[in-house]
């Protein structure tokens, strides 16, 4: 009887400490996205965005709860190596050079390294590295293409898309969500997965 009081009491503990793992995992992301907040407040309230809208379309598609919620933290972080972009690219107002265009583009790989070695991250740091990758092979920085391309990150940017067009910005006015959404469709089998765009649309019905 004492054998079994004690394997029930080990079995707690260890799930005492697994919470108190993965809530002090929630608790770094949860720091790391205020940080954008004081970098850029379009990147930070962005992500929060996007990673809501990766939980509902998440919940379409009835995907478990640990790729869920591996998901909406990786969504959430996105675009954390924006931190590593010059403010006079990632604040500029109008459109910008390619040279600049270049430092963009390597948010991801920044974001990457950012969260890699950190237990618990590897699969949400894949998702980030690959968020814009395109379904037809022409994104970057891999040029991955259809399901090479890490499930989650075909998630993330859909709703990082949808959000994107339906923002203003300094420089133009947002699309409304039905011309967002046309946009969205469009592009679909080319920028998106469409399984993944079918299960947007359906969340926003």
């Amino acid at each position: 009887m004492n054998a079994v009081i004690d394997r029930v009491d080990s079995s707690f503990r260890v799930a005492q400490l697994e919470d108190r793992a993965a809530q002090q995992t929630l608790e770094m992301a949860t720091s790391l996205i205020s940080l954008l907040d004081l970098r850029d407040r379009y990147t930070g309230g962005h992500s929060s965005r996007v990673a809501s809208y990766c939980r509902e379309i998440a919940l379409q598609m009835d995907l478990g709860h640990e790729e869920t919620e591996t998901i909406v933290m990786a969504a959430a972080l996105h675009d954390i190596g924006k931190i590593g972009v010059p403010d006079h690219v990632l604040l500029k107002q109008g459109s910008l050079t390619e040279e600049e265009f270049e430092w963009i583009r390597k948010h991801p790989e920044f974001g990457w390294i950012a969260v890699r070695n950190v237990d618990g991250f590897e699969q949400a740091g894949m998702m980030i590295l690959h968020h814009h990758e395109r379904w037809d092979g022409r994104g970057y920085p891999g040029n991955l293409r259809s399901t090479e391309i890490p499930f989650g990150a075909t998630v993330i940017t859909v709703a990082d898309s949808f959000d994107a067009l339906t923002t203003d910005r300094p420089y133009r006015k947002g699309y409304s969500q039905d011309d967002a959404i046309r946009e969205i469709v469009r592009c679909s089998g080319t920028h998106f997965n469409p399984d993944v765009v079918k299960a947007f649309c359906d969340c926003l019905r």
